[in-house]
């Protein structure tokens, strides 16, 4: 072979790696995952979801790709980052529910992995939750539906209790039916509800520092990107103030608040990952019934509830799935 030839066939054959080493890289598929909370709060989250995906064969850097968008609690910049995230080409997004609704505006093809805690059919996600029928499917929990039930324990706790207050995100889509299922639930206890409004995080504070002036001597914690992110700050401010709390996170109770009445959330966006893994090896959103996380977990703080001179009776004790001593 002369020396031009030879020459000739290096640089095809090095052209040609070039060009399969490129086309590898590009069929390699990208996530995208919105969400209307911070990465700082949803450490545990992430965890899970990386574990689900494992689970399914991928693993972040090798064989998928993760563009994460994070929302900050400032939802109203989740259209925008929903946008971006269809400009790249994204395989599959999986959202919360602050985002899906940003997700579900910004594409009609591209495969949605929510997790939520509202009914995906009545909140318009999903046609059924057998068959979804569009580009959405997912994981619902029962951690909305379960909020009246974060009354009763406290009311089994504290019977003398006649006002309870609840903080709520009044930008959360979902917040006018937390509003109206605690309302309706305290009527039935014959407790009057204070609503105590937040939507940032400095409000947060803002919001705890008029519970007082309220006459309330309990609060509720709903289920919500910017308290599920600052479980840390709620126990630490509901310590401080001697005020007996619960949340819908087990987070909230190890970080030393009171009690905690919820769904373990790692696990959600582990099954949610495990959903994505589906849809990347060619499963359609419209074929995958919406899973349904139906197991309820109680996690109670008894230091917490000695410093503020609670005792827990031990019917409440022995439903526990946790006790904190």
């Amino acid at each position: 072979m002369r020396r031009r030839d030879f020459i000739r066939v290096i640089v095809v054959s090095a052209a040609g790696w070039s060009m399969a080493a490129r086309a590898q890289q590009s069929v390699m598929p990208i996530i995208g995952f919105l969400n209307g909370g911070s990465s700082d709060g949803y450490v545990a989250q992430v965890a899970g979801f990386r574990e689900g995906l494992k689970e399914g064969g991928y693993v972040d850097g090798q064989n998928v790709k993760i563009e994460y968008r994070w929302a900050d609690d400032l939802y109203d910049r989740l259209p925008a980052m929903a946008m971006d995230l269809v400009r790249h080409e994204v395989t599959a997004i999986v959202a919360n529910t602050p985002a899906v609704r940003a997700a579900q505006a910004a594409t009609k093809t591209i495969p949605i992995v929510f997790i939520t805690g509202v009914d995906p059919v009545a909140f318009g996600l999903v046609a059924s939750l057998n068959r979804p029928g569009g580009n959405l499917t997912g994981v619902a929990s029962l951690v909305d539906e379960v909020g009246p039930k974060r009354l009763e324990l406290l009311h089994d706790l504290l019977p003398n209790v006649s006002t309870v207050a609840i903080l709520v995100n009044p930008r959360n889509p979902s917040a006018a039916v937390q509003i109206r299922d605690a309302q309706a639930a305290a009527s039935a206890f014959g407790q009057e509800i204070h609503i105590l409004n937040a939507s940032t995080e400095s409000e947060i504070d803002t919001a705890l520092a008029t519970f007082g002036q309220m006459r309330a001597t309990a609060l509720i914690f709903v289920n919500d990107a910017l308290f599920n992110s600052r479980l840390d700050q709620l126990a630490a401010i509901t310590a401080r103030r001697a005020i007996p709390a619960i949340s819908p996170w087990r987070e909230f109770v190890v970080a030393g608040g009171l009690m905690s009445y919820g769904i373990n959330q790692p696990d959600l966006y582990r099954q949610a990952a495990i959903y994505v893994g589906r849809v990347l090896k060619g499963e359609r959103p419209a074929d995958l019934p919406v899973q349904q996380a139906t197991k309820v977990e109680l996690h109670i703080n008894l230091k917490t509830a000695k410093a503020l001179g609670i005792t827990f009776p031990e019917s409440i004790l022995q439903r526990a799935d946790e006790v904190i001593e």
